[in-house]
């Protein structure tokens, strides 16, 4: 049979079977058999040998639902809730606004240039891919991977819930309390300079002067408290506004480690006494270090604030705090929109309800959201005393002693368990399972059915 004859066979085929999709071939047929080999979970290795293909990856583009190739393949999904083509998400405003603003500063750091790079390559194929089949009716959708930088807003909304189950599992009975160090806004710029030493100087102060305090027979009388650490570095319009959050249970263990020393249920430790406490150890961490002539001398003399608040159960201050650990500065549902290079976000002033509404500049508004970089290996969430993980006290020893010694029946309220993530089918929106991932580091793909 001639190679025309065979063409005419199969146009007139489709014309019997009503098809009206422009771009079908004969050589469809090809692909539509290796999609079918596909969803029986037939190994893409062999589909690939089958196809003649050299890389693997030609064969899943051919395999995958493409917007600009619907005809040829698999249908590519209709997303019901597309966004909007302006600028809401900080991947649209790197990619129009990036090369301005590094020209504008030749000297951005290292780590300000990497953040810009993952965000703009996040979700563009450069970080790999993941193939899923839908449970429901079997289509494949083709899901591109993530950058995974902890200052990208996507990829930091799921890690919260599991941060906060982590610590709700293991957390300790009786009353918590939320302390905040701040520092006075003239040093502010000091720190922002010297992010990895001023951060590091931060907890030091923070943690010794809860130690130190802690100590006192009038508080605890304890050596051995415990606490975590979590470093914030901007304020509700963007400005640079470090401070220290510490959840500290209400208590601490005796020198003999055999009974537990419980604090008062809405006192722990007096704020005025922290604040100086604190206050000298980071003056002295920075003589140690050779800067303490960069830091303007009335410093010293302004009070350090030091929030405290009560909470009856760890459950309520790991609830409230747990939204900002790995929140970064700006989120894409804060981001109103960028037009006529004007960025604008709502915000609310402290201990005002009222909305209002910020616009900034485009070069303004990426300066402010690239100056709560973190330098590379700055671990923003610390662990000390009873809570750190080499703690020779393990967590079930420490609720036996706080219960035997102070029995309450006062219990933390009734939590539901977290659903389990799940990717969701783009069309009729029922779980997907994952067939295969492709990563950038090789050309091969995991077969994980």
């Amino acid at each position: 049979m001639r190679r025309a004859s065979v063409q005419g066979a199969f146009r007139t085929a489709t014309q019997r079977a009503g098809m009206s999709k422009t771009g079908v071939a004969i050589h469809t047929l090809r692909h539509s058999y290796a999609t079918h080999l596909l969803e029986a979970g037939v190994n893409p290795r062999l589909l690939q040998r089958s196809l003649g293909h050299t890389q693997l990856e030609t064969t899943i583009d051919l395999l995958t639902p493409h917007p600009h190739r619907a005809g040829r393949c698999l249908r590519a999904p209709q997303r019901s809730h597309a966004r909007a083509p302006a600028m809401t998400t900080l991947r649209d405003i790197f990619t129009a606004f990036a090369p301005e603003y590094l020209e504008r500063y030749p000297t951005l750091p290292t780590s300000h240039r990497k953040v810009i790079s993952a965000i703009q390559q996040g979700q563009s194929g450069y970080y790999g891919r993941s193939l899923y089949q839908c449970q429901s009716g079997g289509e494949h959708h083709r899901v591109h991977h993530s950058c995974g930088n902890r200052h990208c807003p996507q990829c930091q909304q799921h890690t919260t819930p599991q941060w906060l189950q982590h610590h709700l599992d293991k957390q300790l009975p009786g009353p918590h309390f939320l302390l905040t160090f701040t520092v006075p806004e003239t040093l502010r710029a000091f720190i922002r300079s010297h992010q990895r030493l001023a951060s590091h100087a931060m907890f030091q102060a923070s943690a010794t002067a809860l130690k130190r305090l802690a100590q006192d027979e009038r508080f605890i009388g304890t050596d051995l408290p415990g606490f975590t650490g979590v470093l914030h570095t901007w304020g509700r319009q963007l400005q640079y506004h470090p401070h220290i959050h510490s959840i500290v249970p209400g208590g601490g263990l005796s020198a003999d480690r055999s009974a537990w020393l419980p604090s008062r249920a809405t006192f722990l430790l007096p704020v005025k006494a922290l604040s100086p406490i604190s206050r000298a150890l980071f003056k002295e961490d920075m003589r140690q270090a050779g800067l303490l002539e960069h830091i303007a001398p009335q410093v010293w003399t302004i009070p350090w604030n030091v929030h405290r608040q009560a909470n009856h159960h760890g459950h309520a201050a790991f609830t409230s705090l747990a939204p900002y650990v790995f929140r970064v500065a700006i989120s894409h549902s804060r981001i109103v929109s960028l037009k006529e290079r004007t960025g604008t976000f709502p915000y609310r002033n402290v201990g005002s309800a009222r909305p209002r509404t910020a616009h900034l500049d485009v070069m303004e508004f990426l300066r402010r959201c690239l100056q709560h970089v973190l330098p590379a290996g700055l671990v923003k969430v610390r662990h000390c005393g009873l809570l750190h993980a080499s703690c020779a006290i393990p967590p079930a020893t420490l609720r036996l002693l706080m219960v035997q010694g102070h029995p309450s029946d006062d219990k933390p309220p009734q939590r539901q368990p977290p659903q389990p993530l799940a990717v969701r089918c783009p069309t009729c929106g029922a779980p997907m399972r994952v067939v295969m991932r492709l990563w950038p580091s090789h050309n091969g793909f995991v077969d994980t059915s």
